[in-house]
């Protein structure tokens, strides 16, 4: 959606239209989905799901729409994300009595891998300067739709992307915590990347 739509989205949910309303948290619901399943350590999946953080901010965000005093996209992005990381921290206080990470951190796609590893590990980007999903994944303007895209692809592509690109995790890591071997992984990672770039071309 261009981002004039996107405003004037906002602004008519501003101004008391449900249909809007309704279509405007609709359309951050794959977005939201996404940060959350990035932010929930694995203690925490053992207690709660991801999509109970979904709902949980989308509610929140519908009875405080009052609250909102921004007008652009990035703004309700933003602000979307404050609530689901003060969900995401009271969750987890909830049912472990303290955090075990700092959930203040926000998990935005556009910063998600932007380090080098240590230990001679090499960055996640690819090394194109085309638009690579590597690179979209980057790009604020594009989140929402990369995170339709991303919630289109198979569950194991899903997975392998969240935990390399959002979680920055190494190779190592992420085959240790899907049980597979560092180079299936990153064959995985690469073949997930391939499939999101035919699905973002699609857009």
């Amino acid at each position: 959606m261009p981002q004039s739509q996107f405003e004037e989205l906002i602004q008519r949910t501003r101004d008391g239209d449900r249909t809007a309303e309704n279509e405007l948290l609709e359309k951050c619901r794959a977005y939201i989905s996404l940060i959350a399943r990035a932010q929930i350590e694995g203690w925490m999946r053992t207690k709660f799901d991801a999509s109970d953080l979904v709902q949980q901010t989308l509610l929140e965000a519908h009875k405080g729409l009052s609250r909102f005093e921004g007008e652009t996209e990035a703004e309700w992005l933003g602000w979307l994300r404050g609530i689901l990381n003060h969900n995401t921290l009271d969750f987890a206080r909830r049912y472990q009595g303290a955090a075990k990470r700092d959930v203040k951190r926000e998990f935005s796609i556009d910063r998600a891998g932007q380090q080098t590893e240590t230990s001679g590990q090499q960055k996640w980007e690819l090394p194109d300067q085309a638009e690579t999903p590597s690179r979209i994944l980057l790009n604020r303007e594009q989140e929402i739709q990369v995170a339709e895209a991303v919630s289109r692809l198979p569950p194991d592509y899903q997975e392998v992307i969240m935990l390399r690109n959002l979680q920055r995790l190494s190779f190592k890591e992420v085959a240790e915590r899907m049980q597979r071997s560092p180079g299936a992984v990153q064959m995985l990672w690469m073949r997930a990347l391939n499939q999101l770039q035919e699905l973002l071309e699609q857009v």
